[in-house]
């Protein structure tokens, strides 16, 4: 309750419109009170909600740091439909989930609560990270089943939502296992600083198909190196395209020295919220477009890990990638992840070599095997003195020969190329199929001369 009082040193006498203003000024002062009171017990709803639906990291992972970050849109609630969770499994491993339910109000925030929960419940039956998805989104679909749910308006915020979700299951030995529905791909960081986006085979985001298929991707992660999950708020706030904002959380990442995740988290949050991120004035002052959640796990070794020294950059890079038969598309993001792990090359011409080699390897695969193509790809050494060994292998028996195309031939070029281009190279049958590769040495210019 509240009182207000106007005291006089002297009687006064009041007109009708005295009394009018004061009359009104005491119903505004009431509103007033009653909007303070509604904000408070709105604000103690959302800190409860989010200390209820927020997990706390842990357990801790044998050889393995985790750090995680939340941050909402600022709209009131302190909880949105994002969230991240870290899930002991039946077998020993953890599983790490993060994921973003369409909207940003109570509705959002409450599905996002059923879904992780449900997330749990089958991860902790010990079902593989596709499995857990495919029931997730059996179960999000379910919600939504009724009448009329097939017309709904898009507009209409009591509607059947999706959401997008990623799912690893972490092994400090053997790597991880991930299946993504429609959310934005990992990023790994490099021991040496360089940071890859990992192309991820993926589904439909949940919800939309109850019976839906979720590929799995192995990822390897060597010692001191460090993957990245995060929603696509992190990405896109502040008129970011997916390309510009990796762009910018990809020199955050690279800038990082590698002392502490807690400090990489922070900075990568503060590049999207800190003070040159937004106004700082003005009605604009701290817009949040979107709620933003963070996941980080780095496998501890040099410059990862309690103890562990930044200490001299690691001279081995690595990367690989498979690319299917019903995935052609996927050429493409082999080139870019070459380009990508040798971002400092010191010759952009021989750059240009590699990638024109491996698009051509790749694609003989494609054309004349029935089976999936595996690239691996290896930077050794130190700047300026380095060697490329690039590998790509498949289940075929049959060697590739040299042909002899004619002028208007348009195949048949691909080992002629490769005696051009290369510094060295050739195909080496193995137990099952063959590997054919290349090595570029990045001083073989000046050696050339």
């Amino acid at each position: 309750m509240g009182a207000w009082m106007a005291g006089f040193a002297h009687p006064v006498a009041f007109t009708p419109d005295e009394r009018s203003v004061l009359t009104t000024v005491a119903r505004m002062l009431a509103q007033a009170l009653e909007r303070a009171s509604v904000a408070e017990s709105e604000r103690e709803l959302s800190l409860g909600l989010q200390r209820s639906m927020m997990p706390t990291l842990g357990p801790e992972i044998p050889g393995m740091t985790v750090a995680a970050r939340y941050v909402p849109t600022g709209g009131g609630l302190q909880v949105g439909g994002d969230w991240y969770d870290m899930i002991p499994l039946p077998n020993g491993r953890i599983a790490l989930v993060i994921g973003d339910v369409q909207g940003h109000d109570v509705r959002a925030a409450g599905l996002m609560g059923q879904l992780r929960i449900a997330l749990r419940a089958y991860a902790s039956e010990g079902h593989r990270p596709d499995a857990v998805l495919s029931r997730a989104s059996r179960f999000l679909h379910g919600l939504h089943d009724f009448p009329g749910a097939d017309t709904y308006d898009p507009g209409d915020h009591a509607g059947p939502r999706f959401a997008t979700c990623l799912y690893i299951e972490a092994d400090p030995t053997t790597g991880c296992s991930t299946s993504r529905a429609g959310h934005p791909e990992p990023a790994v960081r490099l021991s040496d600083g360089t940071v890859l986006v990992r192309p991820t085979a993926g589904g439909l985001p949940l919800g939309i198909v109850p019976d839906t298929d979720y590929p799995t991707t192995r990822l390897v992660l060597e010692p001191g190196e460090t993957i990245m999950i995060c929603t696509d708020g992190l990405i896109e706030t502040g008129g970011h395209d997916l390309d510009t904002g990796w762009a910018r959380l990809r020199q955050i990442m690279e800038e990082h020295t590698g002392d502490s995740l807690e400090k990489l988290a922070d900075a990568l949050v503060a590049a999207v919220h800190g003070p040159a991120s937004h106004y700082t004035t003005g009605p604009l002052v701290d817009r949040r477009e979107d709620d933003i959640a963070l996941l980080l796990l780095c496998r501890e070794g040099d410059g990862c890990g309690p103890g562990s020294p930044a200490g001299p950059h690691a001279p081995v890079r690595r990367t690989a990638l498979s690319v299917a038969q019903t995935e052609p598309e996927r050429i493409a993001a082999a080139r870019q992840q070459l380009r990508d792990l040798l971002h400092d090359w010191a010759d952009a011409e021989q750059l240009d070599s590699a990638v024109l080699m491996v698009s051509e390897m790749v694609t003989n695969v494609l054309v004349h095997t029935d089976g999936d193509a595996l690239l691996v790809a290896e930077a050794t050494g130190e700047p300026g003195a380095r060697r490329l060994r690039v590998e790509v292998a498949d289940s075929s028996d049959e060697l590739p020969h040299k042909r002899r195309p004619g002028e208007m031939a348009s195949s048949g070029r691909g080992l002629i190329l490769m005696e051009m281009l290369a510094d060295t190279w050739g195909v080496d049958p193995r137990g099952e199929g063959k590997c054919i590769w290349f090595e570029l040495y990045e001083d073989g210019a000046s050696q050339g001369d």
